[in-house]
């Protein structure tokens, strides 16, 4: 009996760990504990700089592999979810739950980016 007590809290502390690690899942995290329903990409549709930005890396992206280019995305993406994570960090500060969602909503449009990028850099 205890040792499946300590393997459930020794998975529910991993878990924790991982959420609170991520400054996305965090931040996702802070919010359903304030009871404000999770952030969507859509949350972030008035924004069309914003969007605007998303889809030239996208383009970006879709074309053929070129190392030079894949490294100025990603140093783009770095940048980006720094600030961010910044901005999020302040908006929580200041109780401002709304722009935290729309903040967050981002963070998911980068973390997306990442993933693409990652998928890109993976040898054929």
């Amino acid at each position: 009996k205890e040792q499946y007590y300590s393997e459930q809290h020794s998975s529910l502390i991993n878990k924790a760990y991982q959420t609170l690690l991520n400054p996305l899942s965090r931040g996702l995290y802070l919010l359903e504990l304030h009871g404000v329903k999770p952030a969507q990409e859509t949350d972030c549709d008035g924004d069309s700089v914003f969007l605007t930005e998303i889809m030239e890396i996208n383009e970006k992206l879709a074309e053929p592999k070129n190392e030079d280019i894949l490294e100025e995305i990603e140093t783009v993406i770095k940048v980006k979810q720094e600030e961010l994570t910044k901005e999020v960090t302040a908006a929580f500060e200041r109780d401002d739950l709304q722009e935290a969602k729309k903040l967050l909503a981002k963070m998911k449009y980068f973390a997306n980016l990442e993933d693409k990028l990652k998928n890109k850099k993976i040898p054929s």
